[in-house]
Formats: C-alpha cells, structure tokens, sequence
C-alpha cells in the first residue's frame, strides 16, 4: 500500500522590493529535485491561517512547498504595518518564483502557483503573466471587485467612505495609515461583512496567536478595481478553480464565468461555504482534488510504498 512522504519544514525569508517576505519551505523526505508549488493567502492573513495544513499535504505528496506571508503583514517586513498593496502582493509573488528559481533542491522546470480568496486572483494574475509555470489553483478566488463590492452592499460601502477619506489624508500628511476592519459583523464597515466572516477568520487562527483585523483604508478603491478573473483568458497552463456554490464574498457566478474562459481550466464545485474550504471534511475533499491535480500536472513523484 501507499504512504505519504514524510517531509521537513525550513523558516526561509526572501528579498522583495524594499523588504523581506518571510515564509516556510516544505522539503519531502526521499524525493530528488521534487517539483513545487507556492502559496499565498487571502485579505490580511498571513501563512498561520492554515497555509500550513494545504503545504504540509502537498509535501506528503512528493511536492516541495513554499507558503509565504505578504510584505506588510505577519513577521514579513515592509512598512507602514497593515498596508494591503495589490502591486506589491503581485510583486512578492513575483519575488517568490525568483527565490524558488535559486533553490537547488527543487525542480526549478516544475513550479505551481496556489492562491486562495484574494490570494486566489493573485494566482490567476500571476498565471498570466508567468508562462513558464506548469500548473495554477485558484481556490475560492476573489476575481472581480465591482461584484463583491456589489455583495458587501452598498450602506456599508458607505460608511466606510468617512474611513476611507481619513486615511488618504494621512497618507498626504505623512502620517500612519486610519485602518479598516477586515471582517466585520453584517452590516458593519469592513472589507467583508457577510455572516461568515469574522466567525470564519477567527477560526483560522491557530490558538495562542493574534490576529490583527485591519488594514490601511486606502486599499478600498483598488480592491474594487481589482480585477484579475480577467485575466483568465490568458492563462495557458492548466489552472484548477475550486469554487465555492454559496460562497458570501466571491460570487460563483463571476467565478465560474471567468473560470469558463481558461484555455485548460479545471473547475471544481463544493457545496461548502467560502472559510469553510480550510477546516474539517471539505478541506480533506479540496486537498485532495488539489494534490490529484498537481500531481498530474507536475508530474510528481508517486508516495513511497510500503510492503
């Protein structure tokens, strides 16, 4: 019968722009030159929100993993704190591939691209831009801002304009950033206010650590802006979209329209709502839909066998 690889993790930081971005890599025990994937999260989390566990079942898998957290965000450098870019999380993406690309230990032919929530638009924008890599998922992804800034509603887009107004004032001033939560109870000023948000984030959270839940407001306008389903039309690698049917922040109908227009997309539905994809029986169903894909398309090493 199969057994799963055991592995190593190693701390690792790498340069991006003016910063650091700190990170884990995920090493399996017995594989030579294993192929491997990078992760990157959602809105404000950072690589402890579960990250982890996605890594950890890859590399059991026989494929090197590196889970990295944003600049601006957790024990990443970059400052002010809290500063949610998209042309920075793009560019540590970017830093990410480079750092994988000076590693000797991994196949650097066989690079994956995994993202999730805002991470999951990230991966269909770094797809794009990146032909050279062999595969991309994209789960629960976040691929079009006017749609999910539709489904915050608009009372609270409102009140979160006061916020928005104080903190590019500051910005002017040179002074630190006003902050806005990022999850909030329904009808709250938040990035995201649906019911299952802050439950949802908190239980991300591994015991003992702190959440901060907040960003700098400036973020919002290009948040709703942002639109990397877009983008999807030019993916040529095989990307898998692991879509949630109910999801209350990403919208599966802009998802499964974008999704539809990859060359080689893979889509996968889950009656599961969008934080439930990191816990319980339906992250044991994603990861492993996700490891059959990236396995065929990696190529990877099957799991060492047992008498």
């Amino acid at each position: 019968m199969s057994t799963a690889h055991s592995f190593t993790r190693h701390d690792i930081t790498f340069p991006s722009g003016d910063s650091t971005c700190a990170g884990w890599l995920y090493l399996p025990k017995g594989v030579t030159s294993p192929p491997v994937v990078i992760l990157g999260h959602g809105l404000g989390a950072t690589r402890e929100m579960r990250l982890d566990a996605f890594a950890e079942r890859f590399a059991q898998a026989g494929i090197a993993a590196v889970a990295f957290t944003y600049r601006h965000f957790g024990d990443s450098g970059g400052h002010p704190r809290q500063l949610l870019s998209i042309k920075r999380q793009l560019a540590d993406w970017d830093a990410a591939i480079t750092y994988v690309n000076t590693r000797q230990d991994v196949d650097r032919t066989r690079i994956a691209v995994w993202g999730s929530s805002f991470g999951g638009g990230h991966a269909i924008t770094v797809a794009a831009r990146h032909p050279e890599l062999r595969a991309a998922v994209a789960q629960c992804p976040f691929t079009d801002g006017l749609a999910s800034a539709l489904a915050l509603g608009p009372v609270a887009s409102l009140r979160i304009a006061p916020v928005l107004a104080r903190d590019l004032a500051t910005r002017v001033l040179g002074k630190a950033p006003a902050m806005v939560p990022i999850a909030a109870a329904p009808g709250s000023p938040a990035l995201m206010n649906a019911a299952d948000a802050l439950p949802g984030y908190q239980a991300l959270q591994p015991p003992g650590t702190q959440f901060r839940n907040e960003v700098a407001a400036r973020v919002i306008p290009t948040i709703a802006a942002y639109r990397p389903g877009r983008a999807a039309k030019r993916v040529t690698m095989p990307i898998l979209f692991c879509v949630s049917n109910t999801d209350s922040v990403t919208p599966p109908a802009e998802t499964l329209k974008y999704a539809r227009t990859a060359p080689r997309g893979e889509i996968k539905r889950y009656d599961a709502g969008h934080f439930d994809f990191y816990t319980g029986e339906t992250f044991e169903e994603l990861v492993r839909d996700q490891v059959e894909f990236l396995t065929r398309q990696l190529h990877a090493a099957p799991a060492a066998s047992t008498p």
